[in-house]
């Protein structure tokens, strides 16, 4: 536990201190993202003062993340482990995907950033290598850092090909990261719910850790490999985003931009798959899920019928539109958010009480 509070301390310190530091360095050079003309004014016109805001503050975030989780193996002189290195892999790697994103957002002043599906392959090639690398490295006891069985709060019998588990990792990876970008519209509201989500595996990971059975199969133990390590990704993705949040709630100074949304996607995707808890995704990123429901509804309902059925998707332009305070649609939706992780942290918990 201790490591796990160290972890998450270093990463808020680093994110709490370099966020202002990158926001000087990127507000000098006049590096803040396109935004869409007709958007500020015709349908938000409070967005219009959000402009000239500094982005590219996932860059931040995601350094200190890797300072909180290698810095605190360094303190405490232990080795890292393959989980966690693979969790990390993910976010930078997704983290990059959204940084050529915001390049061409921020220095070629082109709005919509990468074509979709130059985003899409970039974020299939990390994924899918992310996926094939998590069943190549087994422990003592045989267990790889994932599992080819599908997961609800532990493995079911439900054991899928190489293929189609490659598949099923992208397609997680791809819907969270997905989920979180779509979430990133109004200040603080995509970070504050991916604290959520992390403190949720961090609990997670920790009782997992606490009921670990190396070289055993029981109903009451976890195959989770380096359950404590996963803990301290999670504790450091929290901090990191935290003091992130310090500095992107209302009034924004930064956006985190596509280099932190996918980033923090991929965290809380890899955390899912390598805790062995899939299934309660939809639960433990509840909110991200809504979101992208709400613009999947808008879309197909448009298509289908020619009519809408928000005034505007993703779901909190929805309620902007009907005079919402920025504020209070973000307030609202975490506390939906935090439902969401209640009822998921709970259906956790009933099934080892069952058991």
């Amino acid at each position: 536990m201790r490591l796990v509070v160290i972890a998450g301390a270093i990463a808020t310190i680093f994110s709490l201190i370099g966020t202002p530091l990158l926001i000087k360095l990127l507000a000098r050079h006049g590096y803040a993202q396109a935004i869409r003309s007709s958007t500020a004014t015709e349908f938000y016109p409070d967005h219009e003062a959000k402009r000239g805001t500094p982005s590219m503050g996932g860059v931040a975030i995601i350094i200190a993340v890797l300072a909180g989780y290698f810095l605190t193996h360094l303190i405490t002189w232990r080795p890292v482990s393959i989980s966690a290195l693979l969790v990390l892999y993910l976010m930078v790697g997704l983290g990059l995907v959204g940084l050529a994103d915001d390049y061409l957002k921020i220095f070629k002043q082109r709005s919509t950033g990468l074509r979709a599906r130059t985003k899409l392959f970039g974020q299939a090639v990390v994924a899918f290598s992310f996926a094939y690398l998590s069943v190549q490295f087994p422990d003592q006891a045989g267990n790889t850092a994932a599992s080819m069985a599908i997961s609800f709060v532990r493995d079911t019998n439900i054991v899928l090909p190489l293929g189609l588990f490659l598949v099923w990792v992208w397609f997680l990876v791809t819907a969270t990261t997905n989920g979180v970008n779509l979430t990133d519209g109004l200040d603080g509201l995509a970070v504050g719910a991916s604290i959520m989500s992390f403190l949720a595996y961090v609990l997670l990971a920790i009782w997992q850790y606490g009921q670990n059975c190396a070289f055993e199969v029981t109903p009451f133990c976890y195959n989770t490999q380096n359950p404590l390590d996963l803990a301290m990704v999670a504790a450091a993705a929290a901090g990191a985003s935290f003091g992130f949040l310090w500095w992107n709630t209302a009034p924004a100074r930064i956006f985190m931009g596509d280099t932190g949304s996918l980033a923090l996607g991929g965290g809380i995707a890899g955390l899912a798959i390598l805790t062995r808890t899939e299934l309660l995704l939809p639960l433990l990123a509840g909110l991200f899920l809504i979101t992208t429901l709400s613009v999947i509804g808008q879309v197909g309902s448009f298509k289908l019928t020619g009519r809408r059925i928000l005034r505007m998707a993703p779901l909190h332009h929805h309620f902007e539109m009907l005079g919402w305070p920025e504020i209070q649609i973000v307030v609202r939706f975490w506390i939906i958010q935090g439902l969401c992780i209640g009822a998921g942290l709970t259906l956790f918990y009933a099934e080892w009480v069952r058991a």
